[in-house]
């Protein structure tokens, strides 16, 4: 039996790697390079995850387009996933919650893509699966185009917020 471990995503999200991913490569690195470095599985998942809905339908759209052979072996369906955080103070796991989650897994060309993301967006959670399955190298370069997009909004994104509250940092001085 395959053990599971916990592979990070986006915000809250968690997810469950067993090493047959959306690239089904074993290393846990994706298909193509990013800046001159392998963007890893987690990595892929979490910003696919992070990007827009129509972004990824337009996307998968295009996957599927260039596909020989496309199959949903699971289809996107809604459940509650139980949150799991680490307490950043006394650094032990605790259970937060349930999230109401959306997964979905495809088989694209021979190659399986599996995808959740919070909320009940089934035809994003569809569309991220076919993403995450794109191994063709054109299309996997566009999943991979994607998420830089998507890294450099949320980069974006977390500059502001702390440029927002950089007025309120409170700094000692020690006498």
């Amino acid at each position: 039996a395959a053990t599971r471990k916990p592979v990070a995503s986006h915000g809250e999200q968690r997810v469950d790697a067993d090493g047959d991913g959306p690239d089904d490569r074993r290393d846990g690195r994706a298909v193509s390079q990013t800046a001159g470095a392998a963007m890893s599985r987690e990595e892929r998942w979490a910003l696919l995850a992070a990007a827009d809905g129509d972004e990824l339908i337009e996307l998968a759209d295009t996957c599927l387009a260039g596909a020989r052979e496309f199959t949903v072996t699971a289809p996107p369906r809604a459940g509650c996933v139980t949150a799991q955080v680490r307490d950043p103070v006394r650094r032990e796991r605790f259970l937060l919650g349930d999230v109401f989650t959306c997964s979905a897994e495809v088989e694209l060309d021979g190659t399986r893509g599996w995808a959740m993301r919070l909320g009940d967006d089934r035809a994003t959670v569809l569309a991220m699966a076919i993403c995450a399955a794109a191994a063709d190298p054109e299309q996997a370069a566009a999943v991979e185009e994607l998420c830089r997009r998507v890294a450099a909004r949320e980069a974006e994104r977390e500059h502001a917020e702390w440029a927002e509250l950089a007025p309120t940092i409170v700094e000692f001085e020690e006498l």
